[in-house]
This record gives structure tokens, C-alpha cells and sequence, in this order.
């Protein structure tokens, strides 16, 4: 960016720091076609929600354990001598629990989320258990649109990064079961689009505070302060509660983290300030951790409330039989026991390792090369509505190849811009990807599975639309170009749209033909 010469009036000084403001039309559709995309996936994600009406894959312990926070405040082990427990809890006897607390290797704010729903529709239906997830994947897609509205100020790109989200049969499958990771997804993309929001808050303060300064006044040596961010305290609250339900949101933290504080940076030396790097690493940088992280760490350790009011909790008294010495003597012995807990959590988590059918590698994530298999039923002629000699009913969670493939290519276009073309919104998109994915290659000799990928879907949502961007051209653009572009963009769009029709069936346990189901299952590694 050029360096500041002469005072600027702020409107010239905002499109420096803000680019051109959108018209109303384009506002106004950048909120309708994301929120026609929703409506769509909403009616895709809620209908038949309840089938099958059983228990799949970690649903077993998520929403079991949802229902014993809901009971006693806490997860209790099952009652010794059920050989049965899922087949009773689905049956509509979900009091299966005994008096021993269960050790539980995820905190609580996940399984809340499932109970809120159980709590709505019922825990005796499939409806109830999975009412969470499908709120959120839906919000999720809304919420995809909206950040890519903040990024690229475009109707279109936001309404298509709403779609790229809706059709994608990853973030679908999750959407319609009750596990865990699509709350990480939701809490994370939420705190995404908070700091968007931040960043326009505190650059249009920049520029209201810069306007009509001379370059040499003493107030650009370091910048005017920006004052209380309440959309950064929010992030930290979302990213809180991401944390409360998988540890692995901290690395989202880590990363959101570091990419404000660049942005802060970048805003005070477009703006003039002569010691823009140490004004925006100390008169930003500070304010921001002090914004997120102390808000994320309070969040998380008020999700565990419902441990801390039980009496019976997982080592709730384990510092009544170990006393503090030293230092320790000044924490709480409630804390050092959930500390000594969560260590026992992080000792599980580092030292999983054993054999599973659907564990894979994360160089095999962003190619979909192992997806997780969460239900399959193979009824024969009669059983079940079948009519052919074999059928088959299958839950996997298989991503869009339009888009994942798409990201593959979209992600080196993408950094090429980042790294060389000094796009920040290229840094954004690419930020989500780098704090879900690649903490995962720092454990590959841990048991893990390729649907933990769920939590930056979105990221490869916006790294798709940032390259569907590039056909369109920019307003510079000849009308030929933009016609070309905007044909490419539907040509993509459109395609994505037939791949989710085509694998519907086998995200949503749909009975299929053994032949119909091998027709979608070409590639050999998803057999």
C-alpha cells in the first residue's frame, strides 16, 4: 500500500481502507440470495430428519451422554448389566445410567446443543437428537454467505458460497446427525464472520480518526486508539464455546488471532501512521488477545458448570485426596481438580491409537480419499421395503468433488494471491483451512477420521468462490469477459448441484438397489 503524503477527507481515505461501497440492490441481494439458499438447504437438512431411527456411529455416546447432562448435570456411565443400552435408550427408556461418573474425553457444550433439541422435539426420536446439528448446518450456510458478502462485496459470490456449502454431501451428512463436529464448524465460522465485522468496525474508526490529518501530526506517530471492540469479544465468546465442545478449536483461536491482528497492522499503515508495525502489534495486538482470549478461556471453563455443581462428577474431589503444595496451595481445589482431569483427557487424545475400518490420514482429507462410512444396513429381498435380491441403506460422509476437488486447485490459486498479490481476503480464506486441517499432520500416528474435516467445509466453501471470483472478472472487465465468466460460474455452480442430487441417496440412508448404490460408488477407496 502507498504510503499517506497529504491530509485525505475521509470519504477518500475510507475507500482507501474500506474499497468501494456496495449499492443498495447489491446489499440487499447479498442477503436474500444467501438466505434463498438457505431456505433450500433447510428443507434438505430437516426432511425425514428422523430416519433412521437409530443410534449412528458416535451418536452412541453424544447423544446418550447429552440426555445425562440434561438428568444429572453431568455424563454417568451406563448401568452395569444393560446389554442393550442403545436398543433401550431408542425405545424410549433414555434412563440407562448407573451412579458412577463417566470419564468423558470432550467437554459440554456440544452435547448441551443436542440436548436443547432432545429437550424440544423429544429424546425418544430421531428428531430430537439430531435437531442441533440441523439447526446449525443450516445456519452455517447463511452464515458462509454473509462472510463471503464481507469479503468480496458481491451478491453473487455470496450467494454462491452459500450453495457451494448447502450441496456439499460432507457438511450435509453431519448436519443430519448428532455428533460434535459440526457445533466446532458452526461456533468457528460464527467468530469468522464477527472478526469481518471488527475489521470494517474498526477501520471505518480509523478513518473517521485519520481523516484530514497531516501526515506529520503527532496523533500518526502511533495512530488514535480504536476504542472497545465488542465484535472481537464476541468472537472470543464463539470461539469459547467451540472450545467447550472440541479442543480442537484452539487452533482457531491461535490463527483468527494472529489474522486480526495483521489486518490491524495493515489498516494503520494504509492510513498513514508512520510506526504502523510495533502501533499495530501493541496498540492492537494487546487489546485483541485481552479481547478473545481471556473472553474464550472464561466461556470454556463456565461450559463446565454443570460438573462443577454435581457432586458426583468425574474426579469432582480428586484435590480432597491429593493436597496442593507449593504454588498449587493458591488455586481452588475445584480447578485442580478439573485440571488433573483434563489431563487425563489430553493423555486419551495424544495416545489414541488403535485399528478402526474409516481412520485416515489428513494428506487424504482435502482429496476425500477416506470417507467416513457413519450407517450402513444391507437388507435382502423383503426385509426392510427391498424388492431386489440386495439393497442398501448408507450414510457417508463424502464431500462434493466440484468443490473439494475444486479447493484443491482453488488453494494454490489462492495462496499464489495471498503470498505474491497481497490479497488480504485471500489470507482470510485461506486462514480457516490452515486451523482445521493442518494442526491434524502434527498427529498421524494418532487413530483419526477424515470427518473431523467438517470444521473448515466453509473455508474450502470461500476458497472456491474467492477462484469462481477470478472468472468472473472485475469491473474493469470487458462485457464479453463477464459473460464468459458469469457462464463458467453457473457451469461450476450447476454441476456441484447434479453431484449432491446424484449421492443424496447415500447421505441419507435412502434405500438403494446394491446395483444403484455401485453406481455411485466408482472410486474403489469409497467401497
Amino acid at each position: 500500500m502507498c504510503r499517506v503524503t497529504r491530509a485525505e477527507p475521509e470519504a477518500q481515505l475510507r475507500r482507501r481502507l474500506l474499497g468501494p461501497e456496495p449499492g443498495p440492490r447489491h446489499r440487499l441481494w447479498g442477503w436474500l440470495g444467501p438466505l434463498l439458499v438457505t431456505a433450500v438447504a433447510a428443507v434438505l437438512r430437516f426432511f425425514r430428519l428422523e430416519h433412521p431411527h437409530q443410534l449412528v456411529f458416535d451418536e452412541t455416546y453424544y447423544v446418550k451422554q447429552a440426555w445425562s447432562l440434561v438428568l444429572h448435570g453431568h455424563e454417568r456411565e451406563v448401568r452395569g448389566g444393560l446389554e442393550e443400552p442403545d436398543a433401550l435408550f431408542t425405545a424410549g427408556t433414555p434412563d440407562v445410567w448407573g451412579t458412577a461418573a463417566d470419564m468423558v474425553v470432550h467437554p459440554p457444550v456440544g452435547k448441551w446443543m443436542i440436548a436443547v433439541g432432545e429437550l424440544v422435539a423429544g429424546v425418544d426420536t430421531g428428531l430430537g437428537w439430531r435437531l442441533a446439528s440441523a439447526v446449525v448446518g443450516t445456519l452455517s450456510v447463511l452464515l458462509v454467505g454473509r462472510a463471503a458478502w464481507h469479503l468480496f462485496h458481491h451478491a453473487t459470490l455470496a450467494t454462491a458460497a452459500s450453495l457451494l456449502l448447502a450441496v456439499d454431501g460432507h457438511h450435509f451428512a453431519h448436519s443430519r446427525i448428532g455428533l460434535l463436529d459440526v457445533f466446532v464448524m458452526f461456533w468457528v465460522l460464527c467468530a469468522f464472520l464477527a472478526l469481518l465485522l471488527d475489521r470494517r468496525q474498526a477501520r471505518s474508526r480509523l478513518a473517521e480518526r485519520c481523516a484530514g490529518l497531516d501526515p506529520g501530526a503527532a496523533v500518526l506517530r502511533w495512530g488514535p486508539g480504536l476504542g472497545l471492540r465488542w465484535w472481537r469479544v464476541a468472537a472470543g465468546l464463539c470461539l469459547g464455546l467451540a472450545l467447550g465442545t472440541k479442543w480442537s478449536a484452539g487452533f482457531f483461536l491461535a490463527a483468527f488471532g494472529l489474522m486480526t491482528v495483521l489486518w490491524d497492522v495493515g489498516a494503520r499503515r494504509a492510513a498513514g501512521v508512520r510506526r504502523w508495525l510495533p502501533a499495530g502489534l501493541l496498540r492492537d495486538g494487546v487489546p485483541a488477545f485481552l479481547a478473545m482470549v481471556p473472553v474464550a478461556l472464561l466461556t470454556y471453563l463456565v461450559s463446565w458448570a454443570g460438573w462443577f455443581r454435581a457432586d458426583d462428577s468425574y474426579k469432582r474431589h480428586w484435590a480432597a485426596s491429593h493436597p496442593a503444595t507449593g504454588w498449587e496451595q493458591l488455586v481452588p481445589d475445584a480447578l485442580r481438580s478439573l485440571g488433573s482431569y483434563h489431563a487425563e483427557i489430553m493423555r486419551f487424545h495424544v495416545g489414541l491409537q488403535n485399528e478402526h475400518a474409516w481412520s485416515a490420514n489428513p494428506w487424504s482429507w482435502i482429496v476425500q480419499g477416506r470417507p467416513t462410512l457413519f450407517f450402513a444396513e444391507w437388507p435382502s429381498r423383503g426385509e426392510d421395503g427391498c424388492q431386489a435380491a440386495e439393497c442398501v441403506r448408507y450414510i457417508a460422509s463424502l464431500g462434493n468433488l466440484v468443490l473439494w476437488w475444486g479447493a484443491v486447485a482453488g488453494l494454490l490459486v489462492v495462496a499464489f494471491w495471498w503470498l505474491l498479490g497481497r490479497d488480504w481476503r485471500a489470507g482470510a480464506v485461506l486462514s480457516g483451512v490452515a486451523a482445521g486441517w493442518l494442526p491434524w499432520f502434527l498427529y498421524q500416528s494418532r487413530t483419526i477420521y477424515s470427518f473431523y474435516a467438517v470444521a473448515f467445509v466453509p473455508w474450502l466453501a470461500l476458497v472456491l468462490t474467492f477462484c469462481l471470483g477470478l472468472l468472473l472478472g472485475g469491473t474493469a472487465a470487458s462485457e464479453r469477459r463477464r459473460r464468459w465468466g458469469t457462464a463458467a460460474v453457473l457451469g461450476v455452480l450447476a454441476l456441484a448441484v447434479l453431484w449432491f442430487a446424484w449421492y443424496y441417496p447415500v447421505h441419507t440412508a435412502e434405500l438403494l438397489t446394491r446395483e444403484q448404490w455401485l453406481a455411485r460408488m466408482r472410486f474403489d477407496f469409497w467401497t
